[in-house]
This record gives structure tokens, C-alpha cells and sequence, in this order.
């Protein structure tokens, strides 16, 4: 049987509870008096308000502490989120229930260069198969990330560098008259960090960095537990910081930009120069076989042990050390998390990392400071579109 769209918390005390039960799992009704420091009658009546509308339920009796058995409050086994992580050239679709588990995923090559109409169409249809796969009519939310800089508030990207025309469409308001649901869009790197610190390894992290190295380079940045935006949300673009004053021009139309020497399309770039100029042998084998590069074969021929390949990566670590000891001085955060497409080159890329962070960053800020892979890796996107709806939907208006 199809299950329609949930309805949204009306008071603060309703958001506490929805969001207590989704990041720590099912409560006794006690237990969640006891940490709100409420009554428990003021328990019981909120609860009763959200399972009719359809975002908890009781689930069963609580362990006995003497006297009448609590009941166990969860979410509604039938609430859905869906995640739409958006890529240079792939789009990725996650449904999730109300504690943001993924239940079912699946993602297909997309060139975000085909513009909104067509890449979101890829996206619909694969939120529609997955939601047709599990009985759901409408989610009760859908958050997406999109790899360019968004007016969060506006629900629009804004003059993205690697998406043509994609520059002011209605993505939100597009999407949501679509699916019937309420959504928000946001930039990718942002939804990421939201991913991992919900469900990876910057759980209980306060202050944080999240970078990701893909096609793009950008930056996540938490502090005090909060997605930190900027004024006007464009914080934390990275990549089009200057690092090589007469390296390539970037998408952007300047030169020398951190994503121009090290994101996927300038390591793939400098990966083929490598391999027409005689410099290495395995990428030249692959370049022969298949007629062009992708920063996969490099991260493949630093596995067989070519030396150059290994030197592109270890270039590239230094570029992005480098920006980051900046970072790491300026804003002193407790973990910097590395993510996208370009961490899966691994060790030798986090090790050129962490030495230029640690040894150009002040001893104070690095003492404590590490310096990790994502742990949710391909999902972290997906589960923080999902974890941004869910805010707007377990919050009180």
C-alpha cells in the first residue's frame, strides 16, 4: 500500500523529539522527558500529535524501571527521505527512512554539461524507480546537492563554472511541483560534510573541515555543530583559490586556480601529457588502449608502482596541503575530513596532505588535528541531501 507524504513538526519540543529519536535511535517516552526536561504528560501529547502526522510511532514497551512499563517512541517505519547527489558526470539517488539508513540506491553517467532539464530528468527518473520499488507514492522530503556554488535560499545555482545553463533555474521549485514534496538543494561539498558528520567518521566532531577533491575542489565547513554557509553561501569554494599564478586556466576564466592543477579534469590532463611525452610507461599503455585518461588509470598506474603517476598525486596532495595549512591556521578546526572521487587515490595522496598540513600549519592548531578519509566514501552525498531535508522537515516552521 502506498504511504503519502508525512506532515512536519509544529512546535520546538516536536523537533527535539524527531531529532533525538533519529541521530540516537528509539526512546522511552521517560527517557525523553528526562533529556528535554519536560513532563512526561507534555511527552505524551507531542508524540500523539506526530504519529498523526505520520512522522513517529510507538514502538512497543520500554525496559522496566519498577513500577508501569514506558512506551518506545520511534520514527514512522514508513517515513522516506530521498537524497539526489548530482556529480559532474553522474547523477546518484538514495531513498532513506526517517533515521536516514539508505534502503535503496542506485545512479547512472550523466553529463552535467547537458544542462538542468536533462540531468534532472535523470534524476526524477531514478527517484521514481526507487520509490516506486518500495510502495512509497510521495517522500516526505528531497534534498539534493548540485556541484556548484547555490543560493540556498533561493533554491538556484548561481553562475556555476562547470554547468552550463544551468545558471539561475528553478532547480528547488522544479523539482518539488515534480514529486509533489517539499525540497532543498544545496552545494555538493556542503550536503557531503552533512553526510559524514550525520552518519561517518565526523560524528561528534564540532568543528570541522570537509574537503572534497573530485571534478571540482571545495570545502565544507561546520562550526559549532552548524553547516556554515557564509553571507551569501558561498563559502568555502577552495578551488578557485590561486596556487600556480601562471599554471592553467580554470573553468572559471582565471588562472592558476587549485582546481585547475588538481581536480579530476587537470589530473586526468596532466596524466595524458605524462604519457605522450614518454614520462610513463603504464599511463602511455593505457592512453593507447583507450584513447584518453581519467584520474581512475592514475590512481591505477601509482598501484603498479609508476613513478610518475605517483608524482602527479604527490603534486597535487602539496597543492591542496598547502590551502588547507591556510585553513587550518585561520580557523583551528578538530578534524579535517578528505572526500570525492579523487580520495580514492588513497595513502600516497593523504599522506602529502597531512605532511604539508602538519608542517606548515601553527603547532597549536595541528596538535590535536586529524587529518581522514570519508568514511561513507560514494554516500556521502546522497545521505546528506537526505540529512538537509530532514532538518527542514523535523524543524517547527
Amino acid at each position: 500500500m502506498a504511504h503519502t507524504l508525512a506532515g512536519r513538526a509544529e512546535t520546538p519540543t516536536q523537533s527535539r523529539i524527531l531529532r533525538l529519536v533519529r541521530d540516537e535511535g528509539p526512546m522511552s517516552r521517560v527517557d525523553l522527558a528526562d533529556r528535554l526536561a519536560v513532563s512526561r504528560t507534555t511527552v505524551a501529547a507531542e508524540v500523539s500529535r506526530l504519529v498523526d502526522l505520520g512522522l513517529a510511532e510507538d514502538a512497543g514497551p520500554a525496559a522496566s524501571r519498577g513500577g508501569r512499563r514506558s512506551t518506545m517512541v520511534d520514527l514512522d517505519g514508513r517515513l522516506r527521505f530521498v537524497g539526489i547527489d548530482v556529480r559532474a558526470t553522474s547523477v546518484h539517488v538514495a531513498v532513506t527512512d526517517g533515521r536516514l539508513t539508505v534502503l535503496s540506491r542506485t545512479s547512472q553517467p550523466s553529463d552535467v554539461r547537458r544542462g538542468p532539464e536533462l540531468v534532472l530528468a535523470d534524476a526524477l527518473a531514478l527517484t521514481r524507480k526507487l520509490l516506486a520499488e518500495d510502495g512509497v507514492e510521495r517522500p516526505a522530503g528531497v534534498g539534493i546537492g548540485l556541484p556548484g556554488p547555490v543560493d540556498f535560499h533561493a533554491g538556484v545555482p548561481v553562475s556555476p563554472p562547470i554547468m552550463p545553463g544551468w545558471d539561475g533555474y528553478p532547480v528547488r521549485d522544479a523539482l518539488s511541483r515534480e514529486l509533489g514534496s517539499p525540497v532543498l538543494i544545496d552545494n555538493d561539498v556542503n550536503v557531503m560534510a552533512l553526510g559524514e558528520q550525520h552518519n561517518g567518521v565526523a560524528r561528534g566532531a564540532r568543528d570541522f573541515l570537509f574537503v572534497k577533491i573530485g571534478t571540482g575542489i571545495g570545502c565544507g565547513i561546520v562550526v559549532d555543530g552548524q553547516l556554515y554557509r557564509g553571507a551569501d553561501g558561498c563559502a568555502g569554494d577552495i578551488g578557485h583559490i590561486g596556487v600556480a599564478p601562471s599554471g592553467p586556466v580554470c573553468a572559471c576564466g582565471r588562472v592558476g586556480c587549485l582546481e585547475a592543477t588538481f581536480g579530476g579534469a587537470a589530473l586526468a590532463r596532466d596524466a595524458a601529457a605524462a604519457a605522450r611525452d614518454g614520462r610513463s610507461e603504464v599511463l602511455a599503455a593505457r592512453l593507447a588502449a583507450e584513447g584518453g585518461l581519467r584520474a581512475e588509470d592514475v590512481g591505477e598506474a601509482v598501484a603498479q608502482g609508476d613513478a610518475t603517476a605517483r608524482r602527479l598525486v604527490v603534486d597535487g596532495g602539496r597543492r591542496v596541503g598547502s590551502v588547507l595549512a591556510s585553513l587550518t591556521s585561520f580557523f583551528n578546526p578538530d578534524l579535517i575530513v578528505i572526500g570525492g572521487g579523487l580520495s580514492a587515490l588513497g595513502h600516497p595522496l593523504l599522506a602529502e596532505i597531512r605532511s604539508v598540513v602538519y608542517r606548515q600549519s601553527l603547532p597549536l592548531a595541528t596538535g590535536n588535528l586529524p587529518v581522514v578519509l570519508s568514511e561513507l566514501r560514494d554516500d556521502a552525498g546522497v545521505v546528506g541531501a537526505a540529512r538537509l531535508i530532514s532538518d527542514a522537515v523535523y524543524d517547527a516552521p
